[in-house]
C-alpha cells in the first residue's frame, strides 16, 4: 500500500480509479476513504501504516472486505465487553455450594454491574415458576412498600429472558448428569443471554455497514464504540438496536411493510424503535410518499400487536406491569429532572410517598411533544429534505433528554443512528467516550458515601456534561440540515454534477431517496440557503 495520502480538500471519489467494481455494486470511485476526510481516522491509521495511499487498489480483497473487517472489530469489542463484566461472574464456596461473589459491593467497586445477572431467580424467572406474565411475586413483603410484581419488561424482552432462564436450567440439569460443565445458574443465564445479545449487536453492525454504503468505514465507529464496551451486556437493549437497524435497512430497500414489521417488533423489545415512525411519516408527507409511509406504520402495528395482543388477552395485569411501572417511577438519577432538583434544592417534581409523579410525567411528555413538533417543523421547512437517520437521531435524543429515565445502556440506541446521521469521527468519539465514562461515577455513586463512594453532586455533574455533549451532536445535525452542503453524507453530491449511479441522496431513504418535494412549509430564510438539488437518481426514477 502506498502511503502518499491525498489532500484533505479533494474528495476520495476523485482520487481513485473506477476500473475495479466491488461486489456490492459500488466502484472504488464511489467509496469515501475516512483517512482522507477525517483527521481522527488519519491519526488512528498511523498504527497500521498511515492513511490510504493515492494509488492504492480498492475492492480487490476477496476475504477481508470492509464488512468482514468491521464485523471482526465488533467481535473484538464484544469480547472486551464480556471481560469487563467477568468479575461479576466469579463465585466462592459455601456449605450450600458455589455462590455468586457480589460481597462487599463488588459489582460497584469492579464496575462490572449488569442487570442480567440479578434478573435470574427473581419471581418471574425462578426455576419453579410458570410463564413470566402469568407469574407474580411479592416485593418488600411485610413492609409498607409491599407490592405484587410481574415481569417489568416489554413482551419480546420478557420472553427472551424466560427462554434463556429455561436454557440455563436445562444446562444445569445436564451438568448434573456430567454431560456439560457445571456452573452457577445465574452465571449460566448471563452467558447464554450474552451470546444472543452479541449476535444481536453483530446484526446491528451488519445493517449499519450496509446502510453506510459509500462511507462504509464509518460503521467502524459503531463497532468500536466505548458504549459497546460499557453496556453491550448491561441490559437487553441490543435486541432493539438490531430490529430497528434492520428495519431501517428494509425501508432503504423499499420494503415498507417489512420495515414496519421489524420496527414494530423492535417496539416490543424497547419502545424507542416506534419513534422512527414519526420522522418516516413526516418525510413521506414532504416527498409525496404517504402511501408508502402508511404501509410501514401498518406493518409496525401488525408486528407490535402480533406479539403483545396474545399476552394482553391472556395475562392483562402482567402485561400492563411495564406501563404501570413506568408511569409510577420517579425521576431516575441520570435524568435532567434529578439534576435540576439536586442543584436547585427544589423538590416539586418528587412525588409524595406512595403517589405517582403526575406533574413529572406531564412535564416530561409536554417537553417531548414540543421537541417533536420542532423536529417536524424542521423536516418540513428545511431547504433540502433531511435524511431519515438525521431525524431519527434527533427524535430519540429528544426522548432521552426529556424523559424521566435515562438508564446508561439507553445510550446504545443512539450509536447506530449517530453513525448514519452525522459521521464526524472526532465528534462521535468524544461523545461516546464521555457517555461511556459516566459509568464510573454512577457505580461509585451507588456505592454510597458511607462506603467511600462518590457524592451525588459529582455524579450529576457528569450527567450534565453528557447531556450537553448530546445536545452538541444534535446541534451539529440541525446545522447540517439547514446547510445541506456541509452534510458529509451528501458532500459528494455537492461536489459532483453528474450524480453517478453509486451516489445517493439518502442511504436510508428508500422511496424518499431522490424524490421531489410535494409539500414544504414556507421559511423566510430559504432563499439564502443553497439547497441541494433533489432530482431522482437513476435507481429512484425506476419506481
Amino acid at each position: 500500500m502506498s502511503t502518499d495520502p491525498a489532500p484533505d480538500s479533494e474528495p476520495a471519489a476523485r482520487q481513485v480509479s473506477s476500473a475495479t467494481v466491488d461486489r456490492d455494486s459500488l466502484g472504488p470511485a464511489d467509496r469515501i476513504a475516512p483517512t482522507w476526510t477525517e483527521s481522527t481516522a488519519r491519526q488512528l491509521s498511523r498504527v497500521i501504516g498511515g492513511p490510504l495511499g493515492r494509488h492504492a487498489q480498492i475492492g480487490r480483497q476477496w476475504f477481508f472486505t470492509p464488512m468482514r473487517v468491521v464485523l471482526l472489530l465488533a467481535v473484538l469489542m464484544l469480547a472486551a465487553a464480556w471481560l469487563f463484566k467477568a468479575p461479576c461472574q466469579t463465585t466462592y464456596d459455601t456449605e450450600a455450594g458455589k455462590q455468586l461473589d457480589w460481597r462487599n459491593d463488588k459489582q460497584y467497586t469492579a464496575m462490572c454491574y449488569t442487570d442480567i445477572i440479578p434478573r435470574y431467580g427473581m419471581g418471574d424467572l425462578a426455576p419453579d415458576n410458570a410463564f413470566p406474565y402469568e407469574t407474580s411475586w411479592v416485593e418488600n413483603r411485610g413492609t409498607p412498600q409491599e407490592q405484587v410484581r410481574y415481569m417489568e419488561y416489554p413482551v419480546l424482552t420478557g420472553l427472551f429472558q424466560w427462554i434463556n432462564a429455561r436454557a440455563a436450567d436445562g444446562w444445569a440439569t445436564l451438568a448434573g448428569f456430567g454431560l456439560l460443565p457445571a456452573g452457577v445458574r445465574t452465571v449460566l443465564y448471563f452467558n447464554i443471554s450474552a451470546l444472543w445479545l452479541a449476535g444481536a449487536w453483530l446484526l446491528t453492525i451488519w445493517a449499519v455497514v450496509t446502510l453506510c454504503r459509500r462511507r462504509v468505514w464509518d460503521a467502524a465507529i459503531a463497532a468500536l464504540s466505548p458504549l459497546v464496551f460499557a453496556h453491550a451486556f448491561t441490559n437487553f437493549d441490543a435486541l432493539a438496536t438490531a430490529l430497528s437497524a434492520v428495519g431501517l435497512l428494509a425501508w432503504s430497500r423499499r420494503r415498507p411493510v417489512l420495515a414496519g414489521l421489524l420496527i414494530g417488533l423492535g417496539g416490543a423489545t424497547k419502545l424507542y424503535p416506534l419513534l422512527f415512525l414519526g420522522p418516516l411519516l413526516v418525510l413521506s408527507w414532504r416527498a409525496g410518499k404517504l402511501p408508502e409511509g402508511a404501509r410501514a406504520v401498518l406493518g409496525a402495528a401488525v408486528g407490535w400487536l402480533a406479539v403483545n395482543l396474545p399476552i394482553w388477552l391472556a395475562f392483562p395485569v402482567g402485561w400492563g406491569e411495564f406501563f404501570r411501572l413506568n408511569s409510577t417511577r420517579p425521576a431516575d438519577p441520570d435524568s435532567i429532572y434529578n439534576v435540576l432538583m439536586h442543584f436547585t434544592g427544589w423538590s416539586g417534581l418528587a412525588p409524595a410517598e406512595g403517589a405517582a409523579p403526575t406533574l413529572l410525567n406531564a412535564i416530561s411528555l409536554l417537553l417531548f411533544l414540543i421537541a417533536c413538533a420542532a423536529i417536524g417543523w424542521l423536516a418540513l421547512a428545511a431547504p433540502t429534505r433531511p435524511r431519515l437517520a438525521q431525524l431519527c437521531f434527533l427524535v430519540v435524543a429528544a426522548f432521552l433528554l426529556t424523559n424521566k429515565v435515562w438508564s446508561p445502556q439507553y445510550s446504545l440506541w443512539l450509536v447506530p443512528l449517530a453513525v448514519l446521521a452525522v459521521p464526524r469521527w472526532r465528534l462521535l468519539v468524544v461523545w461516546m467516550l464521555v457517555d461511556a465514562a459516566i459509568w464510573a461515577p454512577r457505580m461509585y455513586f451507588y456505592l454510597g458515601t458511607a462506603n467511600k463512594g462518590l457524592p451525588e453532586g459529582w455524579f450529576l455533574g457528569a450527567v450534565l456534561i453528557r447531556d450537553l455533549v448530546v445536545l452538541v451532536v444534535c446541534a451539529v445535525i440541525v446545522h447540517e440540515v439547514l446547510h445541506p452542503e456541509r452534510d458529509k453524507v451528501r458532500a459528494a453530491l455537492a461536489a459532483r454534477s453528474d450524480r453517478p449511479a453509486g451516489a445517493v441522496d439518502d442511504p436510508c431513504g428508500g422511496f424518499l431517496d431522490g424524490a421531489r418535494d410535494h409539500f414544504v412549509l414556507p421559511w423566510v430564510a430559504r432563499s439564502a440557503q443553497p439547497a441541494l438539488e433533489t432530482r431522482p437518481t437513476p435507481l429512484a426514477s425506476k419506481r
